[in-house]
């Protein structure tokens, strides 16, 4: 191996760590590596949320908890009620799609039956 084979593959080294310093410099939160971009955007733009939450003091604390401890039983029996609405459209997509393959079954029959006459 000559000097400049070394020098080339140093060079590589040096860009390669460079690369992924920069990529989790700063890094706090989960980085995703098959969508690395929008995984540090979504960082940026959560810690800048709970930056902005507390330089405003949108809630106080004790008002925060207050508020769930009377609502959470209500937000409780609505989330019951909306598995019971999931449920219930899953039920009703299976059943318009029988009458769709029903409906096309008889279109297909009229449809012989006009061409017989």
């Amino acid at each position: 191996m000559d000097l400049f084979t070394f020098l080339v593959l140093v060079l590589i080294l040096v860009v390669v760590l460079f690369i992924v310093y920069w990529f989790f410099h700063g890094a706090k939160g989960n980085i995703s590596l098959s969508r690395p971009v929008e995984s540090r955007v979504d960082e940026y733009l959560d810690r800048r949320f709970q930056e902005m939450i507390a330089e405003w003091e949108l809630v106080p604390g004790p008002q925060l908890r207050r508020f769930t401890e009377e609502h959470s039983r209500d937000l409780a029996q609505e989330e019951a009620r909306l598995s019971e609405l999931k449920q219930f459209e899953s039920g009703m997509r299976t059943t318009l799609s029988t009458l769709e393959a029903r409906l096309d079954t008889l279109e297909k029959e009229l449809a012989g039956g006009a061409a017989k006459k």
